[in-house]
């Protein structure tokens, strides 16, 4: 089950960023190897250097209500496209908008996996009490 789980993230990712060449004319991958490839590598990226990454600038992150996270997603999108032959980003700028349209790609399928799977989404933790939340 883990398995299918990581090739549906993998596949996913993959779908967001071929949007993301879609949307923006300054990321360009050459390929569906090329995207499939930086999905595959963007997924290590974030499980390997992410991490490390957001506990080191977690204070900036507070600081700044979390949107200097999407200046570290935006510095993995370009590490990624460093790595990756065939998958090109240009500008700094691109790779942030990049990482904007990634993020509200994860909030939507946030919203639509909680819908499909209980028919509502709970923003909080369903469970007893008052912070029961859900539409």
């Amino acid at each position: 089950m883990m398995l299918i789980g990581l090739l549906f993230i993998w596949l996913v990712t993959a779908f967001g960023l071929w949007l993301v060449t879609l949307l923006l004319s300054g990321v360009r991958a050459d390929s569906a190897a090329a995207l499939l490839t930086a999905a595959l590598v963007l997924g290590a990226i974030n499980a390997f250097i992410r991490p490390l990454l957001w506990v080191l600038t977690l204070p900036l992150t507070v600081f700044t209500f979390g949107l200097f996270a999407l200046l570290i997603n935006a510095l993995m999108i370009k590490i990624t496209a460093a790595m990756v032959p065939g998958f090109e980003v240009d500008r700094f700028s691109d790779a942030l908008l990049a990482a904007v349209v990634m993020a509200l790609l994860a909030i939507a399928g946030f919203i639509l996996m909680q819908w499909m799977m209980f028919d509502a989404v709970f923003w909080m933790q369903p469970g007893p009490g008052p912070m029961h939340v859900g539409i």
